[in-house]
């Protein structure tokens, strides 16, 4: 019997140490973020993944459970997650994870959003009345929100502050090295003329200077007629794009359909972690970004 319970006793202590704060991440990008942050401290739950929209996503049951458990909860804000958010937020039940608590957390409120709109009504499609909520798809806004996450951290779980901080300083380091690389990289793109299916892309073109020549969707969210790309087609003879981009959670058929007819290539782009097998990070998305854009030209 001794013997026994010295068993179980080193079984014990040679067990792996349970993560201390649970985080539930709205969008892979934030749950790979508070990954890099938080390190072996969080047990990171994201709510999607990269084949699904995010604007349209149900509070299941399942969801809920993760939410009423969670201690930090990390959404992009901006109205992306508006149509699923407040319900689960409301039926969680959860009083450190909602809004104005040091539990919830919105990225969109530590950078500089795009395409504000100056009045918004129905008829405009799935308008965001805050601005551009794709903006991780600009890699200079990912600092300002893992410090943002850091300080967060620090907060609900103190005794982890140095780990949150040196996890953050590393981090930093390794994101301004490989933004010097993506942007070296990226400089033969400025002023290459694409389409894109939904907006969902403004971020990434403006950084590299990518010129927008519209969208396949006639207004946002509202899915275009087959008249609608014809004259897409058509306008491509006075302002011809070279290529056209979707997200690799967006249909096909419409982007495909003005590729063939136009003579242009369709690239897909991962748009979060997890969109293909090389963007598996947060690196690894932006590495993958690039290596298609540029590979669709050549």
């Amino acid at each position: 019997m001794r013997r026994f319970w010295l068993v179980c006793l080193m079984l014990v202590l040679s067990a792996p140490v349970l993560a201390g704060v649970k985080v539930l991440a709205t969008v892979p990008e934030w749950g790979a973020l508070a990954r890099e942050i938080g390190g072996a401290r969080v047990d990171v739950f994201i709510a999607t993944h990269a084949l699904q929209d995010p604007h349209r996503i149900e509070a299941r049951p399942a969801l809920i459970a993760r939410a009423r458990a969670a201690r930090l909860l990390i959404a992009t804000g901006a109205d992306l997650e508006v149509g699923w958010l407040p319900i689960l937020l409301r039926e969680s039940g959860n009083p450190h994870i909602q809004p104005g608590q040091p539990g919830y957390l919105e990225a969109a409120r530590y950078v500089v959003l795009r395409d504000v709109p100056q009045q918004v009504d129905r008829a405009m499609g799935d308008v965001h009345p805050d601005g551009d909520p794709h903006f991780h798809l600009d890699p200079r806004n990912i600092p300002p929100v893992a410090r943002a996450l850091a300080a967060r951290l620090m907060q609900v779980d103190p005794d982890g502050s140095a780990t949150y901080q040196a996890n953050l300083d590393a981090f930093l380091l390794r994101w301004q090295a490989a933004l010097r690389r993506w942007e070296a990289e990226g400089a033969r793109l400025a002023g290459l003329p694409v389409l894109q299916v939904h907006r969902a892309f403004g971020y990434l073109f403006h950084w590299l200077g990518m010129q927008s020549r519209g969208e396949l969707e006639p207004k946002p969210g509202i899915e275009p007629t087959s008249g609608h790309l014809a004259r897409i087609v058509e306008r491509q003879r006075a302002a011809p794009a070279r290529l056209i981009v979707r997200a690799a959670y967006q249909s096909d058929a419409a982007a495909r359909w003005v590729a063939e007819r136009a003579g242009i290539p369709l690239v897909v782009l991962p748009y979060t972690v997890g969109g293909s097998p090389d963007a598996g990070d947060l690196f690894g998305l932006f590495d993958a970004t690039l290596a298609r854009l540029q590979g669709a030209l050549r």
